[in-house]
């Protein structure tokens, strides 16, 4: 019976309201009248028949006007008092006016339209509420005795919480936990003085400070953030505030969204590392992004993965003609696809969108998808990111990396592809990893090719191959630090590690990163397209870098437990350090030099560095080539310790500290 009248159409809906109303106002009138003449009902109506038929009128239309037929039932909750009362002491009044202005026969007792007003507020409120426990699973029995605060031989249902935000969104979210069975409202808490000590939909508002109290006498397990229009600084220094506390805090998703029924409560997310760090996100200029790709034909590499799909999913927003999606995992691909192909119905964006399964080394394939898919962009986001595997496979990773990236280049030259842009790291700032340095010389590929008019490429072994093209594409190179929540992220692994009990693992106590988020990296990415000219290195201003060894610590207290060390031996989770890995650094950067320049963006920065000439270069790539083929570390080394480059390998350091040579190595103090 509840899903037949869930589903039902929205005009049959308020059609059943009308009736329900309509009866109830009727009885609570003829109860009015019983009660204050004591005739028979069949009486009263014969001899007051045209207040019987005019009450329901007045009744009904003033909740029409109010609204009342357009809200949804099973949402009711307490805010529909005020709303109730209202247009009945409307309607009674305007009823009141009538009968005095056109008076009846036998005249009308004026009592009697007190007693039909508490009586209809009464009835109609009971409708609504009891109809909207029910169509949440209650049975009737278990609303009565909810309704007379009774459960024999149960704990009052659902885990106590508090509302950190006692303004409109906490209001509307504590409407939206009264529905359900999972959580329990039990305060507000507010910074407003004004608003301390008062009572908001029932609940009482406290100080942030009363919190440590109330979590030991109320029992509270669990603080919702319902501040969605608080900055993410303040949200930083709130949730810096309630650290030390040891409670599970959770963020809930815009109001906005709650209020039009795109998410639920059960949408409720633990608090977002974005907020912890305190970063507030990149802006963008729309006109300057469309117009490098509305209307164009897109590539993106490695459109499956973290950054590639972001890429994606910001690029369709821009609508271009054609979107074509490249990965080589089967897996990756199709789910980007799928979640493109609905975004694309749902926003009504008209975009061909083209899955393509291969490598970036594979020249035919690249050639084939620029030339038939008359390919205007290209993101290059396809590459192994991940340090200590590439560290293992370095052959590998080069050949992915640097010849991917140059067999990619060569298909944008040749088939006329009009800007090309590579998706870099910090890591490849004076890199002491083989990921790192590979990143590194497809930059300097890049840079190299950019000022090239003719490209000569003979000399290189497969899959570059041989032969002249003339240059024509504006090559631009986009370098960030590490990105939150992406595939290979620490926060994915911690959040796991926390919710198997521990331990949460930590390479140094000292190791610091810089950190963006997904939308943060695609952001800059399409922003320095829209800024560049050709051959330039850009990256954004990330403010501070982040101890992992605070994140860590962070996460632990946020989920409400602590950390077990020396000085808290009973603690939850313990945090072992297992040493740096070969190739990882304590320290990352993101610039060679101290060149950097501004440009219009006030967060995104140009570099100056060293380039190597084509015709060096290639000999080096060559070069440095053979040597990983033939597994000779040492000439890789020396081939790569030219200051372009500045690749400074650099062993494993365990968790008791830094080697002696770790200074020399350029690890700290930059």
């Amino acid at each position: 019976m509840r899903q037949f009248l869930l589903y039902l159409p929205r005009a049959w809906k308020r059609l059943i309201l009308v009736a329900n109303d309509f009866v109830l106002v009727e009885l609570c009138l003829l109860l009015a009248f019983y009660l204050r003449l004591d005739w028979p009902p069949r009486e009263l109506i014969i001899n007051y028949l045209p207040v019987f038929l005019l009450s329901p009128l007045c009744v009904l239309g003033m909740f029409w006007r109010l609204e009342l037929y357009s809200s949804i039932t099973r949402h009711a909750g307490p805010e529909i008092i005020g709303v109730f009362a209202r247009g009945l002491t409307i309607a009674v009044l305007m009823l009141l006016v009538i009968s005095l202005v056109f008076p009846t026969q036998p005249q009308m007792p004026r009592s009697v339209w007190g007693m039909f007003w508490a009586l209809s507020i009464l009835a109609l409120l009971t409708s609504r509420l009891v109809a909207s426990r029910w169509f949440h699973g209650s049975s009737l029995s278990s609303m009565i005795m909810d309704f007379a605060g009774w459960r024999p031989g149960q704990k009052q249902r659902g885990r106590a919480v508090a509302i950190y935000g006692a303004g409109e969104a906490g209001r509307q979210l504590m409407g939206a936990l009264v529905q359900g069975r999972q959580f329990r409202p039990v305060a507000f808490v507010d910074d407003d003085p004004a608003l301390q000590g008062q009572r908001v939909v029932g609940l009482k508002v406290y100080a942030p400070w009363d919190l440590r109290d109330l979590i030991d006498t109320m029992g509270i397990c669990e603080l919702m953030l319902a501040i969605p229009s608080a900055s993410r600084r303040r949200r930083q220094e709130i949730i810096h505030f309630l650290e030390p506390l040891d409670i599970h805090v959770v963020s809930v998703p815009a109001m906005e969204e709650l209020a039009q029924g795109l998410v639920t409560v059960e949408d409720i997310r633990e608090v977002d590392v974005a907020d912890i760090l305190g970063r507030d996100s990149v802006f963008s200029d729309p006109q300057l992004l469309a117009a490098s790709i509305s209307g164009r034909a897109v590539l993106v590499t490695g459109a499956g993965g973290s950054i590639g799909s972001e890429l994606c999913r910001r690029i369709i927003r821009h609508r271009p003609s054609r979107l074509v999606l490249l990965d080589h995992s089967e897996y990756n691909l199709y789910a980007i696809l799928s979640e493109l192909e609905q975004i694309a119905v749902r926003t009504k964006v008209n975009v061909q969108l083209l899955p393509v399964l291969g490598s970036v080394t594979d020249g035919a394939l690249c050639k084939a998808v620029c030339h038939s898919h008359q390919i205007h962009c290209i993101y290059h986001a396809a590459a192994y990111k991940h340090v200590p595997l590439v560290e293992h496979n370095g052959y590998q990773g080069f050949v992915n990396n640097v010849w991917g990236t140059l067999v990619l280049a060569r298909a944008a030259m040749e088939e006329g592809v009009s800007s090309f842009v590579l998706i870099s790291t910090d890591k490849a700032v004076r890199s002491t990893n083989i990921m790192g340095v590979t990143k590194r010389l497809a930059e300097l590929v890049l840079q190299a090719l950019s000022h090239e008019r003719v490209v000569d490429f003979t000399g290189l072994p497969a899959p570059v191959g041989n032969g002249e093209v003339v240059q024509g594409t504006r090559f631009t190179m986009v370098r960030f630090g590490n990105v939150l929540d992406s595939s290979g992220s620490v926060i994915p692994r911690f959040r796991a590690q926390i919710r198997a009990g521990g331990p949460v693992t930590v390479t140094h106590r000292d190791v610091t990163r810089y950190f963006m988020t997904i939308p943060e990296a695609a952001e800059l990415v399409l922003q320095a397209h829209a800024l560049s000219s050709g051959g330039e290195v850009f990256l954004l201003d990330m403010g501070e870098p982040v101890k992992i060894d605070d994140l860590a610590r962070r996460l632990i207290h946020l989920s409400g437990l602590s950390v077990r060390d020396s000085n808290n031996p009973d603690g939850d989770i313990e945090i072992r350090y297992t040493g740096i890995r070969p190739g990882e650094k304590l320290f990352e950067e993101l610039l060679l030099d101290d060149t950097a320049e501004a440009t219009s963006h006030p967060k995104v920065w140009r570099a100056n560095e060293q380039v190597i000439p084509w015709r060096e270069l290639k000999t080096l790539l060559v070069a440095v080539h053979g040597a990983l083929a033939a597994g000779d570390h040492v000439t890789v080394e020396q081939l790569l310790a030219r200051p372009e480059v500045a690749y400074q390998p650099m062993q494993a350091i365990p968790p008791g500290g830094l080697p002696p040579s770790a200074f020399a190595n350029g690890l700290k103090g930059r």
